[in-house]
């Protein structure tokens, strides 16, 4: 990884960027930056499992607080992410890590008025795990 002379600390930084931007609505793909990240700094692994489940946690309670300023208009109470938010509540936010599919889950949970902690400690599970299997798949 030699062509990638970029230090461990802006490293982190951008993989914490990186995250965030990528559990909003804009596209991203932070396991790959994860994984560059890990295969140039494998010393590093811990601090860049914890930024990229923050940096991506914080993205999606960004997505939540979205649906949560939504006003209540009756046509967006037949999507059907909030039929699913509905049926498994705030455990459904442990597939907040999916594309797309992930983003729609935040806002429904925000625009139903679930509370923001136990949406943001499922997410964070998710998040996690996503990111530990992307942390093993680099060697680690």
């Amino acid at each position: 990884m030699d062509w990638l002379n970029i230090s461990a600390e802006a490293g982190l930084w951008g993989l914490f960027a990186s995250s965030f931007l990528a559990a909003t609505l804009l596209p991203g793909g932070s396991e790959a930056v994860l994984f560059v990240f890990l295969r140039a700094h494998p010393e590093q692994w811990g601090l860049a499992l914890m930024l990229a489940t923050i940096g991506n946690t914080l993205g999606g309670m960004t997505s939540w607080a979205c649906g949560r300023w939504l006003p209540k208009w009756r046509k967006l109470d037949q999507l059907p992410h909030l039929d699913t938010i509905r049926r498994w509540g705030t455990p459904a936010l442990l597939l907040a890590w999916t594309p797309l599919i992930g983003d729609a889950l935040c806002v429904a949970a925000g625009w139903l008025r679930l509370h923001w902690l136990p949406c943001l400690l499922f997410m964070a599970v998710g998040k996690l795990a996503r990111y530990w299997l992307v942390a093993q798949g680099a060697g680690l």
